[in-house]
C-alpha cells in the first residue's frame, strides 16, 4: 500500500486499540482483571497513533491534493477527528505518569477538535451537506467531544469537560435523528458502509460513562443514556450478519470502540458476569478485526 493511497479509515484502529486498553484498565479496577493488559494495549495504541500520525503528516507533505480531497469529502472529513481522539486517549493513559504533559495534550486535542467541529458545522450551515451522504461516521467528531469530558476532570478541567459533553450530546441528538431518518426513508447504506452503523452505540455509551464520572453517582440522565445504549447494542447484535455481509474491510474497526465503550459502561453500572461477558465479546471483536487488518495490509 503506497503512502498516497493509505486510507483514512485505518486511523480508526487507534480508537479500537485505545478503547480496548481503557476497557481492560477499567476491568482491572472493577473486575480485578490483570492490570498489565490495559497498560500494554494503551502503550500499543500510543505507538500506533504516533506512527499513523507521522505517516499522514508525510502524506500531507507529499500528496497534499489527496489530503485536501479527503478533508473536503463529507464521508472522510469526520475521520480527521480521530487525530484529536487519539490525543485524548494518550492524554488519559499518560495522566498517572506525566500529568503536566497529559494536561497539555488534552488541551491541544480539545482545541483541534473544536476547530474541526467548527469547520464541519460551517459547511453544513452553508448547505454543503448532501442527504445521500449522511452516514454514521458523521458522529465521530461529537464522540470526540464527549470523550474529552471523560478525561478532563482528572487533568483539572471539570468545567470545560461539562462544556464538551454538552457540545457532543447536543449535536449527537441532531445527527442521530437525521441518520435514522436517512436509514428509514432515504437510500440504504452501501454494503461496505454497514459496519459503521455500530458507531451509533458509541455516543450514549461514552455519554453515560462521562456522566457517571463527572457526577460521581448514578443519576437519571446516565441511566437514560445507558438504557438507550443497551437498546442499540441489542438491535446491532441482531444485525450482525447484515453488517458483515460484504466481507472484511477497514470499516470493520467501527465495531471495536463502541463495543469497548459499552463494556466499560456495563462494568460501571452492573459488574459481575454480565460485565465479564461484555469484556470477552469486545476483546474478541478487537482481536478479530486487528487480525483481519494485518492480513489485509500484508496482501495490499
Amino acid at each position: 500500500m503506497t503512502l498516497r493511497h493509505r486510507p483514512m479509515p485505518l486511523m480508526a484502529s487507534v480508537l479500537g486499540l485505545g478503547g480496548a486498553g481503557l476497557m481492560w484498565s477499567q476491568a482491572a479496577d472493577t473486575l480485578r482483571a490483570p492490570w498489565w493488559i490495559g497498560e500494554a494495549l494503551l502503550a500499543l495504541m500510543a505507538i500506533v497513533f504516533v506512527g499513523l500520525t507521522a505517516l499522514h503528516a508525510a502524506k500531507m507533505a507529499r500528496h497534499f491534493d489527496v489530503v485536501r480531497h479527503e478533508f473536503s469529502s463529507p464521508v472522510l472529513a469526520p475521520f480527521f477527528s480521530i487525530f484529536a481522539i487519539g490525543g485524548l486517549m494518550v492524554a488519559g493513559a499518560a495522566t498517572p505518569y506525566l500529568p503536566a504533559t497529559a494536561r497539555l495534550l488534552w488541551e491541544v486535542s480539545v482545541v483541534a477538535q473544536l476547530a474541526l467541529g467548527a469547520v464541519l458545522l460551517s459547511r453544513w450551515m452553508r448547505g454543503e451537506a448532501d442527504a445521500a451522504m449522511m452516514a454514521p461516521p458523521l458522529i465521530i467528531p461529537f464522540v470526540a467531544a464527549i470523550l474529552a469530558a471523560v478525561f478532563g476532570p482528572p487533568l483539572g478541567h471539570p468545567s470545560l469537560a461539562w462544556a464538551m459533553l454538552g457540545i457532543g450530546l447536543a449535536f449527537w441528538v441532531v445527527l442521530q435523528t437525521l441518520l435514522l431518518h436517512r436509514l428509514m426513508a432515504g437510500p440504504p447504506l452501501a454494503p461496505a458502509m454497514r459496519p459503521s452503523l455500530t458507531i451509533l452505540l458509541a455516543p450514549p455509551s461514552v455519554g453515560a460513562v462521562a456522566l457517571l464520572l463527572l457526577e460521581g453517582s448514578v443519576g437519571p440522565w446516565a441511566l437514560g443514556l445507558a438504557g438507550l445504549a443497551t437498546l442499540y447494542a441489542m438491535a446491532l447484535a441482531l444485525m450482525a450478519r447484515h453488517m458483515t455481509a460484504s466481507g472484511f474491510s477497514l470499516v470493520w474497526w467501527s465495531f471495536t470502540f463502541p463495543s469497548c465503550a459499552f463494556a466499560i459502561l456495563l462494568m460501571l453500572l452492573v459488574g459481575g458476569s454480565i460485565a465479564w461477558l461484555a469484556l470477552a465479546v469486545a476483546s474478541l471483536v478487537v482481536a478479530g478485526v486487528a487480525a483481519g487488518t494485518l492480513r489485509h495490509l500484508l496482501r495490499a
